[in-house]
């Protein structure tokens, strides 16, 4: 355990060293994982349980979730069952079912929940909006939280390359005295790198305001407007694009990974650092306000009530690849896709 002092706010990070997979596997040697769900987070966390031998099972309905299980070697009645099976046989119920999933699926889930069970969340959502969800545990289990700070697809792939991912972790209900440990156990089990504490109503606050804003919604924009503006100042879509995604993807934000921002300004030209600084302040107060403007809809519930209400109508499905589509299709992404296959390698 590593404690660390940013500006004098102290943090407990929990390491690999900490918990290493032999004290992960003596503490869960006697449970059995039901993962219910295949998206990217089930697949991921699965795939690395299975992997490194821990009692993990799929719970799920047949269809084309179940074929991919199938196809990534998951057994039908040794390791893969129906939801409902699945549920009644774990001791730890990872709930990993879409956020929506997951409100079709709570009555069947809440009666297979047998005292001391730990109920397993890698979002906060379904419990904190409960007003908008119904799911409240029952007081007899543990209800716990892992939450990769990234795709199930990057958990699987910094898995596969001997890495890992950061989590962070929370015990929202401690029936049995052993939530923590439970905790920490399947969060080292699933390939986490290390790990920080939060609380249920924290992770779900700012993984949604970091969905809308920096980490998806507002990079889109940005991307888009950029783009725009080049294009209609008569810049080539090579250029624009090189300028906007290109030069950012491949050679600006990797040096920020590397080290931070100031390393990135360091490594660049002086004309650029010179701008970079003066319109870094411009671009924080135009952009700060809307933020809070995102931050403050998430703890209302208005974004949960939007995504509860959009996920729920028959032709979800369709009008969602209808938008991506329209994304796919704009000429800044139809850049993108002529362009990068010539990069060194591709």
């Amino acid at each position: 355990m590593k404690v660390i002092d940013i500006n004098g706010v102290k943090e407990e990070i929990i390491e690999r060293s900490d918990f290493p997979l032999e004290k992960s596997r003596e503490i869960l040697k006697s449970e059995q994982t039901a993962i219910l769900g295949y998206g990217p987070q089930g697949r991921g966390q699965g795939l690395n349980m299975r992997d490194q031998g821990f009692n993990v099972i799929l719970g799920l309905r047949k269809g084309r979730s179940w074929d991919h299980a199938l196809e990534d070697g998951w057994e039908e009645g040794k390791n893969l069952f129906e939801s409902e099976e699945a549920a009644r046989k774990g001791t730890i119920i990872q709930f990993l079912a879409s956020d929506a999933g997951q409100i079709k699926m709570w009555p069947m889930v809440k009666s297979c929940l047998n005292e001391g069970d730990a109920l397993y969340f890698s979002h906060g959502f379904g419990v904190v909006f409960k007003d908008q969800t119904n799911i409240v545990p029952p007081e007899n289990v543990d209800v716990i939280l892992v939450a990769p700070k990234g795709s199930g697809l990057s958990l699987r792939r910094l898995f596969e390359e001997g890495r890992g991912l950061n989590s962070s972790w929370a015990v929202h209900q401690d029936y049995t005295g052993r939530a923590k440990e439970r905790c920490l156990a399947t969060a080292f089990a699933i390939g986490s790198a290390h790990l920080f504490q939060t609380t249920f109503e924290h992770e779900v606050y700012s993984d949604l305001t970091g969905e809308r804003s920096v980490l998806m919604g507002m990079i889109e924009g940005a991307f888009r407007a950029q783009f725009n503006v080049l294009r209609r100042n008569g810049h080539s879509p090579s250029e624009a694009f090189n300028e906007t995604v290109e030069e950012a993807l491949q050679s600006l934000y990797p040096l920020i990974n590397e080290r931070g921002m100031d390393w990135m300004y360091a490594n660049c030209s002086a004309t650029a650092q010179r701008g970079a600084l003066d319109w870094a302040p411009r671009f924080q107060a135009a952009i700060e306000p809307v933020i809070e403007e995102c931050y403050k809809s998430v703890r209302e519930g208005t974004e949960t009530r939007k995504a509860i209400e959009a996920n729920s109508r028959d032709d979800y499905r369709e009008q969602l690849e209808k938008e991506l589509k329209e994304i796919s299709d704009s000429e800044l992404w139809t850049a993108g896709r002529a362009l990068r296959p010539l990069r060194p390698g591709e």
